[in-house]
């Protein structure tokens, strides 16, 4: 057998950055159409594009929620980074409206804040994805979910690589700024992640709550967590 090799603790990732908050859109009709295909075995897979998705109502109702506790945090975001999508998109733009006569901070929509891509089965629930190519859905339930990439598409550790750029790239141009991430469950597991140091274990977290926040701030020049997946404010 090999012999193992020496293990440290992960190496801190240090940054100049005051906070990073990120929050996970408002829920979606994707996220209800892929609870009602688990309970009911539907297949059917819906026209469009993944990043056309819109917010249902009650999605409207978290980003407003959102809006209005973001609004009163004494704390609160300095600059805003926003995902591409139309579902984040959405949210940042209803929760930027709460913000009422204290104006919202400036936003930038930023590629790499996108959600994980599920390439060639884009908009199937997992139903729909067994149906359409058991041999895929096989390979994906043998497989490790960290590193996982569907045909076309990204694993778990794709995205955190493309997160790990963009927090370095934050940290040379808002260096000092309360940053928020309006982006996708996918997004947060990799923010974690990257923030938790360089050699960090591949995280076992739960899927993060539709309008939750997760946060972190300096201390000492490292970016240590707050809370994870808190809903509050909701």
């Amino acid at each position: 057998m090999p012999t193992p090799l020496p293990s440290l603790p992960p190496l801190p990732t240090i940054t100049r950055l005051a906070s990073v908050t990120v929050v996970r859109h408002g829920e979606s009709e994707a996220n209800v159409r892929y609870r009602r295909a688990a309970e009911a075995g539907d297949v059917s897979v819906p026209e469009g594009r993944a990043e056309d998705t819109p917010l249902t109502r009650l999605g409207e109702e978290q980003a407003a929620a959102l809006g209005r506790w973001l609004a009163q945090a004494e704390d609160g975001p300095e600059l805003v980074v926003c995902s591409p999508y139309a579902r984040a998109r959405r949210s940042w733009e209803i929760a930027a409206g709460e913000f009422g006569d204290r104006a919202a901070p400036p936003v930038v929509v930023e590629e790499r804040a996108r959600d994980r891509e599920n390439g060639v089965f884009a908009l199937h629930s997992p139903p729909a994805w067994r149906a359409a190519d058991p041999q895929e859905w096989a390979r994906r339930e043998r497989s490790e979910e960290w590193t996982y990439r569907p045909p076309g598409g990204e694993s778990l550790a794709d995205v955190a690589l493309r997160v790990r750029g963009l927090l370095g790239d934050l940290d040379a141009v808002a260096a000092g700024r309360r940053v928020l991430i309006v982006a996708h469950d996918a997004v947060a597991l990799a923010v974690a992640y990257v923030l938790e140091g360089l050699g960090a274990p591949v995280p076992d977290r739960p899927q993060v709550a539709n309008a939750s926040v997760s946060s972190w701030h300096n201390a000492g020049g490292r970016l240590v967590p707050g809370v994870w997946n808190n809903t509050g404010h909701l």
